[in-house]
């Protein structure tokens, strides 16, 4: 029986699963990952501190640079892949206990899958927020002021910062939906992580606390990950086709 049949075996035989996504989830919708081959910080590490909060909030120049490359983010022109497709096959079937991503493209929901089963980890590019007062606006609303000249936009209600509402690294992150992401890591017979280099922490934390519980763990991923050890199997195939096989091959 090769892996993918035995995988399948498991989500069929499965009651509940969880799924944990990555930038490798959506890189086949010309969103490029982060640390792969030919990711975003791979090629330009420098880009990586447009990621970091202490840099975002103190350096008008990340920020000036941070909003100019928004206005060209490929998540305005993505959309779903097959592997997004396949997830919403699966939560159809009635077994997809929650859908955590770490991604923040909002391709889940475009694809079909519940807004209310997606735990979007580290927030969503769709909508800006004030890092003052927390007015929250839609995306669209700021890349029009920096489209009119304005290159870092401030927040019309107080004035003070505005960033997407995505969470950067040393950004505190929502606590009501990490304790959503450990419960529902918790309660699952199968726990499958896709796409996600699983070096981001608690994001990959989510895989032992799955095993510890008594779930099984697979990890699809092109490249190895600190994790494949604890995982009862790995799939290095391409998502957008080892993905919709496995869900295929466990209806039969």
């Amino acid at each position: 029986m090769s892996n993918l049949e035995t995988v399948a075996h498991w989500l069929r035989d499965a009651r509940t699963v969880t799924v944990l996504t990555g930038a490798g989830m959506s890189t086949d919708s010309g969103i490029p990952d982060y640390r792969g081959p030919n990711g975003i910080w791979t090629r330009d590490p420098k880009a990586e501190r447009l990621s970091t909060y202490a840099d975002y909030v103190g350096s008008a120049e990340v920020r000036r640079e941070s909003w100019a490359r928004r206005l060209d983010h490929p998540a305005w022109g993505a959309s779903p892949n097959s592997g997004h497709q396949a997830l919403v096959d699966l939560e159809r079937r009635g077994k997809l206990r929650a859908l955590i991503t770490q991604n923040v493209d909002g391709l889940h929901q475009r694809a079909g899958s519940a807004p209310e089963l997606v735990m979007e980890l580290h927030g969503t590019i769709w909508f800006a927020e004030c890092l003052s007062c927390s007015d929250r606006t839609a995306m669209e609303q700021a890349l029009e002021r920096v489209r009119a000249g304005d290159p870092d936009p401030a927040c019309k209600e107080c004035g003070g910062l505005i960033k997407s509402a995505t969470i950067s690294f040393g950004q505190p992150l929502n606590e009501e939906v990490i304790r959503a992401a450990v419960d529902a890591s918790t309660d699952c017979d199968l726990f499958i992580a896709i796409g996600s280099s699983l070096t981001v922490q608690p994001a990959a934390g989510l895989c032992e606390v799955a095993v510890g519980a008594g779930a099984q763990l697979v990890v699809i991923n092109a490249q190895p990950t600190p994790y494949d050890d604890l995982a009862d199997s790995v799939l290095c195939d391409p998502i957008g086709e080892v993905l919709p096989a496995l869900v295929a091959a466990s209806q039969r």
